[in-house]
């Protein structure tokens, strides 16, 4: 395979939240809520040619038995106003954001995102995420409102009436004049209606369309309903999956659901997280890898997640003693509240992860870093040059979704050891060839979609 023909690596860079894998307690750690912090991390990611700064987004503080812990990260600033900020101290790189369909409306939401892609000069994108608990729901007096079975329902429809708003301002319904490129528009600017059986809209929207047409929009799914609205409205997707086989056959599957949709498979990238370790030997990168380990599985980490499985109070078990014998409390309130539970089955976990502690006999901690333990690139600038571009070229992905341990610095050594390694083999960008996201990312620009007009007034 010449460089040439070779898959050009998706590099994302992310800011960690409410997890474990970022150390907000190092000594080298930043503020989560300082906006030199965002800076940094952007600006690095952007040295490097990264395709996007993604950012999480935190609706509630996280609960444990019904009291706030400090395990959570307080003080957590609107995800639009900082990539809104981010767009005036970058140019090339990406702003993508994580945003509720369900505590939304789409005339707002799909306002505030327009507004930021003008900002950014077509740089904007959106991660698409759905909710249903009624504890996050209570901070907009939505809790339960919401039946899970409907949450990809309001979703499809949230994402159906954006794309509506943004292709309300036909090409010939606006023109810009004067030298501060001020805009005109006709009579017909921006007038829309939307009936259905989440929403029913209609006035006029007040962004024009925007240099990349829509947002890019990003998804996450697991579930088969879940792939299949991702394969079907996503440009790209967050993949759980970074280990081969079984992100091949994710990736497969999901490209296939694409062109069962009758979309370019082409059309649709597919990224996982993962976490990187670097060292000048391989002993030494995986000697800090292990140090990092232990780091984030301290006594509080452990027990929480394991207290989220079991849903149970587990603090009279020794994290270095043997798993408990108890069963999940499958009819119980979440004993933590406000953080994302993707297990289908209670029950089947801890039974698999006791019989797991059984063979190996392992500690709860032990077990900890088996089940919990994040896919991480180890070794050499070099070994990890190799390790994601074969992981790419392989079709494990389109590329990777990265966060330094550290923050905000923790994204260095990879920009400065890595990437030019990545850049001589062909696999990554050496210069920044298109003004948006889209075309950075290879993307086309979205057909308009037909608008029903409201009545002009």
């Amino acid at each position: 395979m010449t460089a040439t023909e070779r898959k050009q690596i998706v590099l994302a860079a992310y800011i960690g939240g409410v997890n474990e894998h970022t150390l907000w307690e190092h000594p080298d750690a930043g503020s989560q809520i300082a906006f030199s912090t965002f800076r940094q991390v952007a600006q690095t990611a952007e040295r490097g040619f990264f395709d996007y700064f993604f950012l999480a987004e935190g609706l509630a503080l996280r609960e444990r038995d019904g009291t706030v812990f400090d395990h959570d990260i307080a003080g957590r600033p609107h995800t639009l106003s900082v990539l809104s900020a981010l767009a005036a101290v970058t140019e090339h790189i990406g702003l993508v954001g994580t945003l509720n369909a369900t505590f939304n409306e789409p005339y707002e939401l799909a306002r505030q995102l327009a507004s930021l892609d003008h900002l950014s000069g077509g740089r904007a994108g959106w991660n698409v995420v759905t909710s249903f608990d009624e504890f996050t729901g209570g901070n907009f007096r939505r809790g339960g409102f919401l039946p899970r079975s409907q949450r990809y329902e309001r979703a499809a429809e949230f994402l159906g009436a954006a794309r509506e708003l943004w292709d309300s301002w036909a090409e010939d319904a606006i023109a810009a004049y004067g030298e501060g490129g001020r805009f005109l528009a006709d009579p017909r600017a921006g007038a829309f209606a939307h009936h259905g059986d989440q929403f029913d809209i209609s006035g006029r929207f007040t962004v024009p369309r925007s240099p990349q047409g829509h947002p890019v929009i990003v998804q996450a799914g697991v579930s088969p309903q879940g792939r299949d609205f991702a394969a079907a409205n996503s440009d790209l997707i967050f993949s759980p999956y970074s280990r081969v086989p079984e992100a091949r056959e994710f990736y497969a599957d999901v490209k296939r659901r694409a062109a069962g949709f009758g979309r370019d498979p082409g059309d649709l990238k597919i990224v996982p997280s993962i976490g990187y370790v670097l060292g000048g030997t391989e002993e030494e990168a995986r000697r800090s890898a292990r140090e990092i380990q232990q780091q984030i599985l301290t006594e509080k980490t452990v027990r929480v997640r394991f207290e989220q499985v079991w849903n149970r109070d587990l603090s009279e078990y020794d994290i270095d003693g043997p798993v408990p014998d108890i069963e999940p409390d499958e009819s119980a309130p979440p004993f933590i509240q406000g953080r994302a539970f993707h297990l289908q089955d209670r029950t089947r976990a801890v039974h698999e992860w006791r019989e797991l502690a059984r063979e190996r006999d392992l500690s709860l901690r032990e077990l900890a870093a088996e089940v919990f333990e994040r896919s991480q690139l180890v070794g050499t600038p070099e070994q990890v040059a190799d390790q994601l571009d074969d992981f790419v070229q392989q079709d494990g992905a389109d590329g990777v979704v990265l966060g330094g341990h550290v923050t905000p610095g923790g994204l260095d050594d990879f920009v400065d050891e890595v990437v030019p390694l990545l850049q001589a083999r062909g696999s990554l960008r050496t210069e920044y060839t298109g003004s948006t996201l889209r075309e950075n990312l290879g993307l086309p620009i979205p057909e308009r979609v037909s608008v029903p007009a409201a009545t002009a007034g």
